[in-house]
């Protein structure tokens, strides 16, 4: 059995969902990635196999309804390719659904950590559509904010769990009046929704937008 890896390139693509692609689910994403490189003419790779699946890999699953300008794709290559970043850009652009765009394109070394493993936590910024004062915001920040601790007991699956959230709100904070700002984390050591988040502060019946503007890494 040989040990040489088929991928011959990985490509790093940091990519933007908005208008109605944010409604997409990641596994639809994925699929539309894969037309998206396909029609574009990359030498993708497959996995072997009866049902062959293309080796891309989105960094974080993006819940339903909120856009985003820092989603994170890897895309595995069977052939090396010149990489010219804008010409790249151009041609995928060139047969991509509207509200996808493209922010970046590097190379990365193909014995990179996985994107899952990498990220640690992301920031959205929350835009309250119906009318909210901002001292009324400003409370509820400081009500979570000054919590020790929030247990919350879920059943998913048949199976319970208790767990304190608290640690996973690394910030949150009100911007131009109002907007809020939710730095959260996600990932292996926890995952915390914004939709999670407004539920708990009671804003979750307000009209609002999410958009997550930025994905950390553990090296941050």
């Amino acid at each position: 059995m040989s040990h040489i890896s088929p991928v011959a390139q990985r490509l790093r693509i940091t990519f933007g969902k908005t208008g109605s692609l944010r409604y997409t689910s990641s596994l639809d994403v994925a699929k539309i990635w894969e037309r998206v490189l396909r029609r574009a003419g990359l030498p993708i790779l497959y996995t072997q196999g009866f049902n062959t699946r293309p080796r891309i890999r989105l960094a974080m699953p993006l819940p339903l309804g909120i856009s985003s300008e820092c989603e994170i794709l890897d895309v595995s290559l069977r052939q090396r390719i010149a990489l010219d970043e804008v010409a790249l850009r151009e041609q995928l652009l060139a047969v991509s659904p509207q509200g996808l765009t493209i922010h970046s394109i590097v190379e990365v070394d193909l014995r990179a950590s996985t994107l899952h493993s990498l990220i640690d936590s992301a920031e959205y910024r929350i835009q309250f559509v119906d009318a909210v004062a901002p001292e009324v915001l400003r409370a509820k920040i400081a009500d979570v904010l000054n919590r020790p601790s929030i247990i919350i007991d879920r059943t998913r699956r048949r199976k319970r769990s208790v767990m304190d959230i608290r640690p996973l709100i690394l910030a949150l904070y009100l911007e131009d009046a109002h907007d809020m700002i939710a730095h959260l984390s996600v990932g292996d050591r926890g995952n915390l929704r914004p939709d999670q988040l407004l539920e708990l502060m009671e804003l979750q019946d307000l009209h609002h937008h999410v958009h997550r503007y930025k994905l950390h890494t553990i090296d941050d």
